[in-house]
């Protein structure tokens, strides 16, 4: 085990947290004067920069909400795509919808195929946001997403229909390696981890969205059998343009620009960003704390990439992969299925499952808009443990709950929203922890590898678990679907407790020295 993984916390170059922050009485953290660097490019100067420090210092702003609406929103999106896929499925295979495809291509094929692009294009995307930038890759992989979407609203065919969900997938995927590199990079430390939660689970919202929107879409007397699905996805491609409008003003990330040599266009940068929070705020800004030391170098080699992602850092690799896993099962063992079991065991109408769903929905996003702060006050390591681990207790209490038969659909539901209330906390969390706990060369390439990991198991191999289970009509069967997913979560959780880096209001720069770091820096 590599030194700097003691405990799951590598010290970084220097401590650049800023002295107006709360985090100014923890120590310094020391130079890891061990840590393996990067050969610079030929002729590449040395560059010494407080960029991180004074984006750290900086203090809540109308720049940051920006940000946040420019970059944070299309979860919001990707909500919206599944679930009304989900909901949509049984109109599309009616005849007249204008479409010749099943039911249950569409929720196995057409699924699968949106999860495999997801994947896919999380790690092809993600490859290149550490090359050429964030910026270039979230305007990029919008487009990608804009442009599947709307194709697909047009399908004619099933092939047409699997191809371009395939591709919506791809964008999506690319998406949240672009855009979890940029926003962590752009908010100020003490923030990061309340905006970053607040970000992934906004998901909901769009499910939300989904679920109602569904019920008026496929409603015949108010659009035609085959008219009203595809302007769901219209209204998809209506809102990711007025995103896109948004994120053009959104700039590259001042982190990226100094690892790759460009200096002097992130001090600008830095500079232009500091001049729009003082005119608003009406005070100078603190001064930053703290300067780091690298020799930039154009690109880092997949093999460096892995031997530091799973040798440098191999503790906080499991890390990754328990959170990842986790999460994605427990999602798979209460929602895959989640319209049978309403049907096969309380009766509930297909027409009315849209209602439960998006009272499930708010409980995800509720938990981290209410619990977010505390990742950043209380620390990472007791609320990632305590979110995963309590989700995971309360969803074995609600399985043998349903399995003994004291559960209702009203009951059942409020059940899933208390255990997701916690569960989606944690399952963001996920997504920060794996975005900040690796040095900047490799964020984007960690994010789409654990990405990828954890929607393929919750995705491809989740649903082979559950789907028989969730099925059979045996409510011992569907009981024993929730356990597996309450086992993984709970073993994640303590995964967390032992290996979680208190990375709360710490620079990203003091949680993994960049691999660019010059020796002695």
């Amino acid at each position: 085990m590599s030194p700097n993984d003691k405990a799951g916390d590598t010290p970084g170059t220097k401590d650049h947290r800023a002295a107006a922050t709360p985090a100014d009485s923890a120590p310094s953290i020391p130079a890891a004067s061990s840590a393996p660097t990067s050969a610079p490019s030929p002729g590449a100067p040395a560059i010494t920069t407080d960029v991180p420090a004074r984006l750290d210092r900086l203090p809540w702003s109308r720049w940051h909400w920006m940000v946040v609406v420019g970059l944070g929103t299309v979860w919001i999106l990707d909500g919206l795509e599944v679930t009304v896929v989900g909901n949509i499925a049984g109109r599309l295979s009616e005849e007249g919808s204008g479409l010749p495809i099943s039911s249950a291509q569409v929720t196995g094929v057409a699924a699968a195929l949106y999860v495999a692009g997801a994947c896919l294009g999380a790690l092809f995307f993600g490859r290149l946001t550490d090359l050429f930038g964030r910026k270039k890759l979230f305007l990029i992989t919008l487009a990608v997403y804009l442009a599947a979407t709307a194709l697909t609203a047009v399908s004619f065919s099933s092939w047409w229909f699997f191809l371009f969900r395939f591709l919506t997938g791809f964008g999506i995927g690319g998406e949240y390696a672009a855009i979890n590199s940029a926003i962590d990079e752009l908010i100020p430390s003490a923030y990061r981890g309340r905006v970053d939660l607040v970000i992934n689970g906004s998901f909901w919202l769009g499910a939300i969205g989904g679920s109602l929107l569904s019920i008026v879409m496929l409603d015949t007397s108010v659009f035609p059998i085959d008219v009203g699905w595809r302007l769901t996805f219209a209204l998809g491609v209506v809102l990711g343009l007025v995103i896109l409008l948004v994120r053009r003003n959104v700039p590259e990330s001042p982190r990226w620009l100094f690892i790759h040599g460009r200096g002097d266009e992130a001090d600008r940068l830095v500079t232009s960003i500091e001049q729009q929070i003082t005119e608003e705020k009406g005070e100078r800004l603190p001064e930053p704390d703290g300067e780091i030391t690298i020799h930039p170098r154009k690109s880092i080699g997949f093999l460096e990439i892995g031997r530091t992602v799973f040798s440098r850092y191999r503790r906080r690799a499991v890390l990754g992969l328990a959170l990842f896993i986790g999460q994605a099962f427990l999602y798979n063992a209460v929602t895959f299925g989640f319209g049978a079991i309403l049907t096969s065991f309380f009766d509930v109408s297909t027409s009315h499952t849209g209602y439960f769903f998006a009272v499930m929905a708010a409980g995800n996003f509720l938990g981290p808009l209410l619990l977010g702060k505390l990742f950043d006050t209380v620390g990472r390591r007791v609320m990632i443990s305590g979110t995963y681990l309590l989700s995971g207790v309360l969803l074995f209490a609600t399985a043998w709950l349903f399995a003994a038969g004291h559960l209702t659909a009203t009951t059942l539901t409020a059940c899933w929203c208390v255990v997701l209330f916690f569960a989606s906390a944690g399952a963001s969390s996920a997504y920060l922890t794996v975005s900040e706990i690796f040095p900047m060369e490799t964020r984007a390439m960690a994010i789409a590898f654990f990405y990828a990991i954890g929607t393929a198991a919750g995705g491809i191999s989740g649903p082979l678990v559950f789907a028989e289970l969730t099925e059979s009509g045996v409510a011992a069967d569907t009981a024993l679907a929730f356990c597996i997913g309450a086992a993984l979560m709970c073993l994640a959780g303590l995964t967390a407790a032992f290996l979680a880096v208190r990375a709360e209001r710490r620079s990203l720069e003091s949680i993994a020295s960049p691999l660019s770091t010059a020796p002695g820096a």
